[in-house]
């Protein structure tokens, strides 16, 4: 789209967001930053299925793994309150693709450990930092921080999406 029709459009959609009430045209701000989000979080799934084979999700217990190392799956399941089978799923995956090993505990037979292999290492190298694991990573400070997770709280509750959330 040529620029000057691109901020034409831009101008008519803010002109018509100002005439509607206030609470309306909040939403509609929020819906349209919700969208972008979700469109930018689909696009990056995409790209690093393209590039990598793997998904955000994917790359993003990858990197916490990394982190963490040596972890048993239960204290991961613990520090990320996942569902253990959507965790199990993950784990799985990165194991077939040979960027995660799991072994037993020498303390306790009965948990697996993860860690990272060589081949995971190349992929956390050459992958790009995005999405929510970049918060891990980047300086910005602590109150930043808490009002995106209270934002994010009140986006459940607002969008009546509660009763899906873990």
């Amino acid at each position: 789209m040529h620029k000057s029709v691109k901020a034409l459009t831009n101008s008519y959609v803010l002109h018509n967001i100002l005439l509607m009430n206030e609470v309306s045209a909040s939403a509609l701000l929020a819906i349209r930053s919700w969208l972008r989000l979700e469109q930018a979080f689909t696009a990056y799934n995409r790209d690093l299925q393209h590039t990598f084979g793997v998904t955000g999700s994917q790359l993003a217990m990858l990197r916490i793994v990394h982190e963490l190392e040596p972890i048993t799956l239960a204290e991961l399941r613990k520090q990320l309150t996942m569902h253990p089978a959507t965790l199990g799923q993950l784990i799985e995956r990165l194991t077939k693709q040979g960027l995660v090993k799991t072994t037993r505990s020498n303390a306790d037979r009965r948990l697996r450990q993860v860690v990272v292999t060589s081949r995971g290492l190349d992929l956390l190298a050459q992958a790009p930092l995005a999405g929510p694991v970049r918060l891990r990573s980047v300086p910005t400070d602590h109150e930043r921080l808490l009002n995106l997770a209270q934002a994010f709280e009140e986006a459940l509750n607002l969008f009546g999406l509660e009763k899906w959330a873990q």
